[in-house]
């Protein structure tokens, strides 16, 4: 949804005085929302701002003398755009709502309760939104379906479609396998056709079985025969899929070859398990997520998600050696194999975590099963090599259920879960409910969004600066600004705990201006007192909708006199690789003021240089998990060095952030990194008093 506080409101408003449209768009802004309003003075004008302008929403008087809202309605009807339109009235009767609704009116909103009228323009706003969206994955529905239709036709598996038994569709390796010359000649024959006489009774039941929702078998092992009546074995795979809108099965014939059934059924067996636990891989287990996501969303059905990571991780290595890494995972695995039994679906989900998916767990199912794993943990003695050590986990989980069926959050809630319970010292379970999101959970938020916005209006954000240093022996001043929220007494509150609510509720444009308008404004103040300083600030992607951030930026830089060349805009990896049109029209833009741009959390990318082929930061923060025990982790070294070697060559100064001690200050020199920063070195804090010289 794009109604956010950032991106502008297109709104035509048909009212019969210019200080009454005045009004509304002055109310939507005192709300936060960015409103473009456009006001027709004729037929002839509204026709025209439809047609060229694009309105997001229309706010029609149903008083107007210049333009009837009667007229204004069939107007846009005629236009054939999706345009929401908001019936305005003095007072609300009835014979007059219920006309504006059958006019084909969103809604009815009375002039003077502004705040009825504001959750009125944001429906309308979000509705048309999703609406929008719906019709581009509609389309991209339909390019998919073309596009396996193609695969289909190209693939060297004999694939058909059967509906009520009878062929709808099938490629051409099918129609070769049964002797076909073409798919005329199959259309409408049964699949029973298909099949060698002793194998039809059995085949039936199949079917049947089939039909009426039953899971088909991973492979039905028959006899076929061809158009002449040969036979020949065969495997059959079936999968539920929909053609042309249409239920049916598809069906995948292969010959059975001469290899050993057991042996083959073992080695398709062996591509979905981890080889060092033994679990399903990764693959695998998404695959069973989506489907127990499905079914969630499709038939209520109730499924407890897990993700485990030891406690101490780093630690543990440590004293049982690294050689013995393996040996670590493959012993929690088995652990936790024994502690979930047999229904469970367990896996390593990557690293040396490990995920499970209950089936048919509540809520306070899903509790039990992981307060049942941890305990299970804290009690046991793991040998493991020569060594005897008790092993706690951290636990996080989410419930799958309908108002959560989507892998995404699945994924996204089971993760911070899991992360709080290692934060805040481990050997703890935590699992979201999302039923449990009722009306207290509601108000907390909304505190929190009150508390943002009460920041964001009165100056409640403090910033921190952390000294960057240079390794080549420049000696210029450079500080990252960290954000952080005043929640009285003297307590600063981390990002970390309100940059999701805050994304959540569209406010991370205005915080990211925030920050900027008092990042330049500092520099320049350094600047007038002789102390040029460049500044490192975070901004989001919400900040990468358009041109309006930088076109802010610009601004800012010019009405506080300073060179764009000082303030350095960070924008982490994996966002620009998901925004990377948008990241380049930004830069771009940035660059007519001279601004500076910085890619971080970089390097950990399948391919992370690959975005030096399409865009040129001028600086490269590594992502701070290279840094992690780095004298003691020859890889991390290896990529360190490579990083700073290729950046070097493209002309790309770089930084290594959470630096922990001398010695790997000492192995960042020796790799020719050119900044570093980390507690260590110097702690962030309210002023910029670090001595550079």
């Amino acid at each position: 949804m794009s109604t956010r506080t950032d991106t502008a409101l297109r709104l035509l408003i048909v009212d019969d005085r210019v200080e009454d449209a005045e009004a509304i768009a002055s109310a939507l802004r005192n709300a936060g929302i960015a409103v473009r309003p456009l006001r027709p003075e004729s037929d002839e004008d509204l026709g025209r701002i439809i047609g060229s302008q694009s309105p997001d929403v229309v706010i029609a008087a149903r008083t107007s003398a210049t333009l009837p809202f009667a007229q204004v309605m069939q107007r846009i009807a005629d236009s054939g755009r999706d345009l929401p339109v908001i019936a305005l009235v003095d007072t609300l009767v009835e014979a007059d709502y219920v006309d504006a609704i059958q006019s084909g009116a969103r809604a009815v909103a009375l002039r003077h309760a502004p705040q009825q009228l504001l959750a009125c323009v944001r429906d309308a706003w979000a509705d048309r939104d999703a609406r929008r969206g719906l019709r581009r994955l509609e389309a991209r529905v339909r390019e998919t379906e073309r596009r396996c239709d193609a695969l289909i036709d190209s693939s060297r598996d004999p694939i058909a479609y059967i509906h009520e038994g009878m062929h709808i569709r099938a490629n051409a390796a099918y129609l070769e396998m049964f002797g076909y010359e073409s798919f005329e000649d199959v259309e409408g024959v049964s699949l029973l056709d298909m099949v060698a006489p002793q194998h039809v009774e059995s085949f039936k039941s199949l079917l049947k079985a089939l039909s009426k929702g039953e899971p088909p078998p991973p492979r039905h092992e028959i006899e076929a025969r061809d158009i002449d009546g040969n036979a020949f074995p065969a495997a059959m795979e079936f999968t539920t899929a929909q053609y042309e809108g249409e239920p049916c099965l598809q069906v995948v014939f292969r010959r059975r070859e001469a290899l050993d059934a057991d042996l083959a059924l073992e080695l398709e067996e062996l591509r979905h398990r981890d080889q060092v636990t033994g679990l399903l891989n990764r693959p695998r287990f998404l695959r069973a997520l989506e489907d127990a996501v499905d079914d969630a969303a499709q038939s209520d059905g109730q499924y407890g998600f897990l993700m485990l990571e030891p406690d101490h991780h780093q630690q543990l290595l440590a004293d049982i050696g690294l050689d013995h890494a393996d040996d670590l995972l493959a012993a929690n695995a088995g652990r936790l194999q024994s502690l979930v039994g047999a229904e469970a679906t367990v896996a390593r989900y990557g690293g040396h975590t490990l995920a499970v998916l209950l089936p048919g767990h509540d809520y306070h199912a899903t509790v039990a099963v992981a307060d049942r794993i941890r305990a299970g943990f804290a009690d046991h003695v793991f040998e493991i090599g020569e060594r005897s050590s008790v092993i706690t986990v951290s636990i996080g989980g989410v419930q799958v259920g309908e108002k959560i069926a989507n892998v995404g959050q699945v994924l996204a809630r089971g993760t911070a879960a899991l992360e709080s319970a290692l934060g805040t010292g481990g050997n703890r379970c935590e699992v979201f409910d999302p039923s449990a999101v009722d009306r207290v959970e509601e108000e907390r938020i909304q505190a929190w969004v009150a508390r943002l916005r009460g920041a964001l209006d009165n100056d409640g954000f403090v910033l921190h600066y952390q000294p960057v240093i240079n390794l080549q022996g420049d000696n210029a001043a450079v500080y990252e600004i960290l954000l952080r929220l005043d929640g009285g007494d003297g307590e600063l509150i981390a990002p970390g705990t309100f940059l999701q609510i805050a994304e959540d509720n569209d406010m991370l444009g205005e915080i990211d201006r925030y920050v900027a308008t008092r990042a330049i404004a500092s520099i320049g103040e350094r600047l007038r007192l002789g102390q040029p300083t460049t500044l490192l600030v975070k901004v989001s992607q919400a900040s990468l909708d358009g041109d309006g951030f930088a076109d802010f930026i610009g601004e800012q830089l010019a009405s506080h006199q300073v060179p764009g060349e000082y303030l350095v805009l960070q924008l982490p990896e994996a966002k620009v690789f998901t925004h990377l049109k948008a990241t380049q029209a930004f830069a771009a833009r940035l660059g007519r003021f001279d601004g500076r741009f910085a890619l971080e959390q970089f390097g950990v990318g399948l391919d992370s240089f690959q975005l030096l082929g399409h865009l040129q930061p001028h600086l490269l923060k590594l992502d701070r998990s290279f840094t992690d025990d780095l004298p003691n982790n020859p890889e991390n070294q290896a990529r360190v060095g490579e990083i700073a070697r290729r950046a070097r060559q493209e002309g790309i100064r770089t930084i290594a952030e959470f630096v922990q001690d001398a010695a790997s200050m000492s192995i960042l020199f020796g790799a020719d990194i050119d900044y570093v920063q980390g507690n260590f070195l110097a702690a962030a804090g309210p002023g910029m008093h670090y001595d550079f010289e």
